[in-house]
């Protein structure tokens, strides 16, 4: 990427504003970084195992920043988590004040050719001297670890594999593959995105009555052995080989589960509000 090229990126993504030191700082990673596969490796890694995926503040009535001083001033000062458009801007500033060129993607959830949905999805192409790889911090129910981007075959992360494929109209699709059964979590165009972009599909996820985000706790932890998610009171458990189990809480069940099984930092305040809500 050129020179103007990164100037007008940090413009329009106010990378600047980042505060790197207090991010490592969050995921537990100690300097220095440097843009090569390993430290995105290991920064992926990290920010999966310590950012979570929740969205209590849109059921809470919330608005949902996505601008990088509002994002980590949540998700790094408050030490709170988020969903996609918070983590992928989070992420995508870290990458791009250590040296990676990044561009901003939005995919489509799922597979209906049909009745496509709408993009409301956001992941990272991102690039270095020694590779291209597909990053995705904030999907949820998907990546561990960055994909070598492109169509390079079947790739185990702990105990979950993944893959890209070419999909039709120049789409990629990223698949994960769970017991014998092989599903496509999302297709996406390998086309950049703005921020205003990002900012009307996170309108859309935040407060449209179809979204699967309003309405409801969605709240999520995967790592190496499992994927654990709170869809309202409900508790469901994934693992690699295919086998799940549910349960029903209690509202003070689900959130112990929220601060316990996600590991967000749920105020007494918080509590109370999202416990109102599930009883209603």
């Amino acid at each position: 990427m050129s020179a103007a090229a990164v100037t007008t990126a940090e413009s329009e993504w106010a990378t600047g504003t980042l505060d790197l030191a207090g991010y490592l700082d969050r995921i537990g990673v100690p300097g220095p970084v440097a843009p090569t596969a390993a430290t995105l490796h290991a920064l992926h890694r990290a920010h999966v195992a310590r950012v979570p995926f929740e969205n209590l503040d849109v059921v809470l009535g919330r608005t949902v920043p996505v601008d990088l001083d509002g994002v980590q001033a949540k998700l790094v000062s408050r030490r709170r988590g988020g969903y996609c458009y918070e983590h992928a801007t989070l992420f995508a500033a870290v990458l791009t004040e250590i040296g990676f060129s990044v561009d901003r993607l939005l995919a489509r959830v799922g597979l209906n050719p049909l009745r496509p949905r709408a993009r409301t999805h956001m992941a990272l192409h991102v690039r270095a001297a020694d590779g291209e790889w597909l990053a995705d911090v904030g999907f949820g129910n998907a990546l561990l670890e960055p994909l070598p981007w492109g169509e390079t075959g079947w790739h185990r992360q702990g105990g979950w594999t993944y893959r890209m494929t070419r999909g039709p109209e120049r789409t990629w699709h990223v698949e994960q593959r769970t017991g014998d059964e092989t599903a496509v979590l999302y297709g996406m165009v390998d086309e950049p995105v703005h921020a205003s972009d990002v900012v009307m599909a996170n309108h859309f996820t935040s407060t449209h009555p179809s979204s699967p985000f309003v309405g409801q706790l969605v709240a999520i932890h995967k790592d190496d052995d499992a994927f654990v998610r709170l869809r309202g009171a409900l508790r469901t458990v994934e693992r690699p080989d295919g086998t799940s189990e549910e349960r029903r809480l209690t509202p003070d069940q689900v959130v112990a589960a929220l601060r316990d099984d996600v590991g967000v930092p749920v105020s007494d305040a918080d509590a109370a509000a999202l416990e109102a809500t599930l009883v209603a």
